[in-house]
C-alpha cells in the first residue's frame, strides 16, 4: 500500500503563487508515475501535470503550461507542484496519485490507483 499526503494549498492573489507537495509512505513510489489532478466540470478529475518515474519526462494540460512546474525527489519520496502566475480559475482541490502499474504515466485519473486526500487551493481576484 501507499498512502500520499499533500499540503501547501491555500489562499493567494491572481498573480500569487504556491508549491504544493505530496509526501509518500509505505511502499515507494520511485518506479512509478504519478500527477496531480483537479475537478473538471462535468469531467470527473482532469490531469493537470503528469511525470515518470524519474522526473526525465513531464506534460501539462494546456491551461496550465508555462505557468506550473512538476517535478520529483524520489529519495525522500515527495512529488511537487510549483504553481505561478495563478488565477482565479485554477481555484480547486488538488490531488496527487500514483500510477504503480506503469512508470510514464497516463492522463486518466482511472488509471491511477493511489490518491491522496486532496489539498485546497482558492486564487482570488
Amino acid at each position: 500500500q501507499v498512502h500520499l499526503v499533500e499540503s501547501g494549498g491555500g489562499l493567494v492573489q491572481a498573480g500569487g503563487s504556491l508549491r504544493l507537495s505530496c509526501a509518500a509512505s509505505g511502499r515507494t513510489v520511485g518506479s512509478s508515475a504519478m500527477a496531480w489532478f483537479r475537478p473538471a466540470p462535468g469531467k470527473g478529475r482532469e490531469v493537470v501535470a503528469l511525470i515518470n518515474w524519474n522526473g526525465g519526462s513531464t506534460d501539462y494540460a494546456d491551461s496550465v503550461k508555462g505557468r506550473f512546474t512538476i517535478s520529483r525527489e524520489n529519495a525522500k519520496k515527495i512529488l511537487y507542484l510549483q504553481m505561478n502566475s495563478l488565477k482565479p480559475e485554477d481555484t480547486a482541490i488538488y490531488y496527487c496519485a500514483a500510477d504503480e502499474y506503469s512508470s510514464t504515466g497516463h492522463y486518466s485519473a482511472h488509471d491511477y490507483n493511489y490518491w491522496g486526500q486532496g489539498t485546497q487551493v482558492t486564487v482570488s481576484s
